[in-house]
C-alpha cells in the first residue's frame, strides 16, 4: 500500500492494540441520554398524563425547561430560611399573540430529589401546580391523585 509522503493511513487500532473506542451505548438506549434530556422526558411524560383529561386546554400551552429560575424570581432576606425560596416552575398566561407558557426549572428539582422516581413525582407535582395556576383551578382538580404524591 503506498501513501503520499508524510501521510499515514487511517488508524484501525489505538496505540495499545485495541480497537478505536466508540459510544458505550447505542443512542436509542436510555443510558445514552444526557441528564437534561432525561429531565425533558419526565416533563413530557407528565404533560402526557394530563392530556387525556385536559388536552383541549393544554393544546395552546407551551411547555419549556430552563436550568434555573432567573434572579428576578428568587427571594431575598431572612425569609429564605423559612419555606422554599427557589421556585420549581412558573406559568404565564397567554398575552396577545404569545401563547400561555409553563416553565419547569431543572436544577432546583434535581437538587431536592432523592432518586429518579422521586424526581419524576416532583416534576409531575410541579407541572400539575403550574397548570392549575394557569387554568385557575386547584391542583387536586387537575390531577385527582395529587394528594397521594409524597
Amino acid at each position: 500500500m503506498s501513501s503520499a509522503p508524510g501521510r499515514r493511513p487511517p488508524r484501525r487500532r489505538d496505540r495499545h492494540g485495541r480497537g478505536l473506542r466508540g459510544p458505550l451505548a447505542p443512542s436509542h438506549v436510555p443510558i445514552a441520554k444526557a441528564r437534561s434530556e432525561r429531565f425533558d422526558d419526565l416533563v413530557l411524560d407528565s404533560v402526557d398524563r394530563l392530556k387525556p383529561r385536559w388536552g383541549k386546554q393544554l393544546a395552546a400551552v407551551e411547555f419549556a425547561v430552563e436550568e434555573v429560575p432567573p434572579a428576578s424570581e428568587l427571594g431575598d432576606g431572612p425569609g429564605l430560611l423559612n419555606g422554599d425560596p427557589i421556585p420549581f416552575g412558573r406559568s404565564e398566561p397567554a398575552a396577545g399573540s404569545q401563547p400561555a407558557v409553563v416553565v419547569i426549572y431543572r436544577r432546583p428539582l434535581e437538587s431536592r430529589a432523592r432518586d429518579r422516581d422521586h424526581l419524576g413525582a416532583m416534576v409531575h407535582e410541579t407541572v400539575v401546580e403550574q397548570v392549575a395556576g394557569l387554568l385557575g383551578l386547584s391542583p387536586e382538580s387537575i390531577d385527582p391523585g395529587f394528594d397521594d404524591h409524597d
